[in-house]
């Protein structure tokens, strides 16, 4: 669960000495500047994963020095990977210097000294950080030094699924139990070290298992985003991460169900949840099925049926009378009183 903090609970004039504590305890020791000082605002969140921790900031802006006695001060001897979700940011570590956008992430070393600059523009500056200890990732120094304080760009690979996962921890890690977070907490570090380790040339060196775990996320979301073609095949996915078919039955072999009942699976489901919205109320139940490649109506029925216990239509109705407003029982009761 997301233990959250925030600065409305605090005096404005101590609010941001309380960022400042805040940060302190949750990250590192660092000396912080801010323009917005005398109005400022700040929320924070920490989930527990077990083996990492991710942080959760929205804040003004504020200038941040991680200097030498800071570091003889507290040094909790991690790499501190984050994602900028909203604002700009600009940082600097042992020669790598890196301006940031929206969806672009930065590593940084919590034994060396660096300086950053967040500027939110109007509103918060918006960040998850994950903190990973320096043991825990089974790369060397000598291969990680050289990303501290630069850009690392989300836009696709083994880093936009990374970026994803954070994203999606941010929306749903409060309905997670102590032991899916923990699971949770393994992927957070594999993924880290896929990403880190491809920017490093450095891939090879990952343990096997590791980069079988990247691979499994990488073909996750690649089925994911690929449900509504017909020609997702075993041989298409296969082909599209380089390797056998023979290679893609092993990697589900360990799991609960084959490569094609997992994308049956999951057609399943989007068909379920187009069959929720109420927006797509008039459109017809095959309409909704062959959207998700179900071509034979009685076929999909007798699927959803076994997957649900329902049938689409009455799973329809069902959804239809929960969405309801309440609106006309009020309105009575108003009228009773």
């Amino acid at each position: 669960m997301w233990t959250k903090l925030s600065a409305d609970a605090v005096p404005v004039v101590e609010r941001f000495d309380w960022f400042n504590d805040v940060v302190s305890h949750s990250l590192m020791p660092l000396a912080l500047a801010s323009e917005r000082s005398a109005d400022f605002q700040a929320e924070a969140a920490v989930l527990d994963l077990g083996v990492v921790q991710v942080s959760s900031f929205a804040y003004s802006h504020v200038r941040s020095r991680r200097t030498p006695a800071l570091i003889r001060r507290g040094d909790p001897e991690q790499y501190q990977l984050s994602l900028l979700t909203r604002g700009r940011m600009w940082m600097s570590q042992c020669g790598g210097e890196a301006e940031l956008a929206p969806g672009d992430m930065i590593l940084w070393d919590t034994s060396h000294p660096f300086e950053a600059d967040c500027r939110p523009g109007k509103g918060t500056l918006g960040a998850l950080v994950v903190q990973l200890p320096r043991t825990a990732l089974p790369l060397r120094a000598g291969r990680i030094d050289p990303l501290l304080g630069r850009r690392i760009g989300a836009e696709s690979g083994m880093a936009a699924i990374l970026a994803q996962f954070l994203t999606s921890l941010g929306t749903h890690g409060s309905e997670c139990s102590p032991q899916e977070l923990r699971r949770l907490g393994t992927v957070a570090v594999e993924l880290s070290a896929a990403v880190l380790a491809q920017r490093a040339d450095a891939y090879g060196e990952l343990p096997a298992e590791t980069r079988t775990r990247a691979l499994r996320e990488r073909i996750d979301v690649f089925v994911e985003h690929h449900l509504g073609d017909p020609e997702l095949t075993p041989g298409l996915i296969a082909a599209a991460h380089g390797i056998s078919v023979r290679r893609l039955y092993l990697l589900f072999r360990e799991g609960p169900e084959s490569v094609s009942a997992t994308v049956r699976r999951r057609r399943l489901e989007r068909c379920r949840d187009d069959l929720a919205r109420p927006e797509l109320a008039g459109r017809p139940v095959h309409d909704i099925a062959a959207r998700w490649c179900f071509g034979n109506a009685a076929a999909f029925s007798r699927a959803f049926r076994d997957a649900y216990g329902i049938s689409p239509t009455e799973f329809r109705r069902a959804a239809a009378r929960v969405e309801q407003p309440r609106q006309p029982q009020q309105s009575r009761q108003s009228r009773q009183s």
